[in-house]
């Protein structure tokens, strides 16, 4: 899994868009103003983070030593993931899944219509 990969597919998301609110080195990505993917890559170590239900973020803190509470985020509803190849692109894709849909279950109503046009 690289970057771009990441990237294309959180920018898949319905109403998805980038932002570089930290700085050139962390792409944020948001639906609507609403962030739940930061990626970024430090000392060619790729990492993403993601918001995540309490009880699933601990879960998969347990189940992978790749997966820490969110760097600089709430601890309890972000996990912060290295991308190091212990974890299964389709796995990591289900995370960014749940992180978009955790976020966009917390839109206004009009914002969710506008999207879903």
């Amino acid at each position: 899994m690289d970057i771009k990969s990441l990237s294309n597919f959180c920018l898949s998301k319905k109403g998805s868009l980038e932002d570089y609110p930290f700085g050139d080195d962390v792409l944020v990505v948001k639906v609507v103003s609403k962030m739940f993917a930061l990626i970024n890559e430090h000392n060619n170590q790729l990492k993403i983070s993601l918001k995540c239900d309490p009880f699933i973020a601990e879960s998969l803190r347990q189940q992978y030593a790749s997966i820490t509470p969110g760097y600089h985020l709430n601890k309890n509803h972000w996990n912060t993931i290295i991308i190091d190849g212990t974890i299964s692109d389709l796995e990591l894709f289900n995370m960014i899944d749940h992180s978009y849909d955790l976020v966009f279950k917390g839109l206004k109503k009009s914002e969710k219509e506008a999207i879903m046009q």
